[in-house]
């Protein structure tokens, strides 16, 4: 309601009557205008929820390990940029200590599996605390594999954000997506194809726990 009243303001959305809105079917490119002019063009994106000094030592898939992978990433040597890039050394010896990479000389090596390694070593250590909570048994996913499930929690992870889907015998972890805002407590069928996820929506089922 917050982000439809300065849009309504702007002519973008429309108020029918409490609690109803018209909505354009080209809203994500009139909102991301409608940024862009009260930003002068500045566009800001979140890349991790976690602070760069708490990435160093995370055992996850960090937005600094996305950026040791993806090296191309243009980088200042300055205020923030310099910041990125002491967290960034310190982390190269982080995953190096750890058996994760290794250096060849100068070189760093990096496992094309690094990204998944890191998620999927923080996703067993989260899994297994949600289960010594919960009483419930984790059932770990694969990709192409189908989970259905009612949308019990949101779970922040060193590696981003993921919904809990209870089954009713047991619990999935799924990478969350903002189109989950609003669906706690619904069944919901997630299907993941490599980073890509694929969700449908059923009705609501009692009370988020």
């Amino acid at each position: 309601m917050r982000r439809l009243e300065p849009l309504r303001s702007a002519g973008i959305v429309e108020r029918q009557a409490e609690g109803i809105w018209r909505i354009p079917a080209d809203l994500v490119a009139r909102g991301h205008a409608y940024d862009r002019r009260r930003t002068s063009g500045v566009e800001i994106h979140l890349h991790s929820l976690l602070p760069i000094d708490k990435q160093v030592t995370a055992l996850g898939a960090t937005w600094l390990d996305r950026t040791l992978v993806r090296p191309n990433t243009p980088m200042a040597n300055v205020a923030f940029g310099a910041t990125v890039q002491a967290a960034l050394r310190k982390r190269i010896d982080f995953v190096v200590e750890r058996g994760f990479a290794e250096r060849d000389g100068e070189r760093l090596k990096l496992p094309l599996n690094l990204l998944t390694t890191l998620r999927q070593r923080d996703l067993d250590r989260v899994a297994k605390a949600i289960a010594q909570e919960t009483g419930m048994v984790h059932r770990p996913l694969v990709d192409g594999q189908r989970a259905v499930g009612v949308y019990w929690r949101l779970v922040v992870t060193s590696s981003g954000r993921f919904a809990m889907l209870d089954d009713g015998l047991g619990f999935s972890l799924v990478p969350w997506r903002p189109i989950l805002e609003q669906r706690i407590g619904q069944q919901l069928a997630a299907t993941i194809r490599g980073d890509h996820v694929t969700w449908s929506f059923g009705r609501q089922r009692g009370l988020p726990r």
